[in-house]
């Protein structure tokens, strides 16, 4: 049985564990927080560097749902010894590709010697104080906006087996490798009450996620 995480009374903490959410904040002064996530999985694609692109991009989205911009990054890998080391950075490539789009500094990061491979980024991104976006706060009557189209999870494992047209599977790649940059901007400028970054619990996972955590 998992035991629930401590929660810190520090009021500097202006999103932590308790709502669920893409990323912590914590408000260094009245003008700047930063905001903390971290995320990494084995591949979705076959392609070593659109699979780095891939996790990049899905990294740097975590910041972006808060409203906030990422600014520095570590690289996180699992890697078998006993493949090529050129996949490995191949895939590393794929990544400083997507940081450098962003304007992300990757810094540093560790490697771990794994059975399977896994790639992701731990993420620090900056937001004023105030501004940031939770998952917590939608209301009854909200709209439900996508940046993105769903379904690039059984796009991808249909790939994997082999039973994916290479059209659809090339297209699904290229919407993952996007940025949600524009959509954050976007967002800031028009205003919204709540955001989330839709991926590995699918779109009602992530929708049960932000009703709880909002009381709608």
């Amino acid at each position: 049985m998992l035991r629930q995480l401590p929660v810190f009374e520090d009021p500097r903490l202006l999103v932590g564990v308790s709502t669920g959410d893409d990323a912590a904040v914590y408000r260094l002064d009245e003008n700047l927080a930063l905001v903390l996530t971290v995320d990494f999985f084995p591949p979705i694609v076959d392609d070593p560097w659109h699979f780095g692109a891939i996790a990049a991009a899905n990294s740097f989205s975590d910041v972006y749902a808060m409203g906030g911009r990422p600014i520095l990054a570590l690289n996180l890998v699992c890697f078998p010894s006993e493949l090529p080391v050129d996949i490995l950075g191949e895939i590393l490539k794929g990544a400083a590709a997507k940081a450098k789009e962003a304007g992300v500094m990757i810094v540093g990061g560790h490697t771990l010697n794994d059975e399977e491979p896994k790639y992701g980024m731990a993420v620090t991104g900056f937001v004023q104080p105030g501004e940031q976006v939770s998952n917590a706060s939608a209301r009854v009557g909200d709209q439900l906006v996508l940046t993105k189209p769903l379904g690039t999870g059984i796009i991808t494992t249909a790939g994997k087996e082999g039973v994916v047209d290479a059209a659809i599977l090339k297209r699904a790649i290229e919407v993952m490798s996007i940025l949600n940059k524009a959509a954050c901007e976007a967002m800031i400028e028009v205003g919204v009450n709540a955001c989330t970054d839709v991926t590995g619990f699918g779109l009602l996972g992530h929708l049960q996620s932000m009703v709880k955590a909002s009381g709608v």
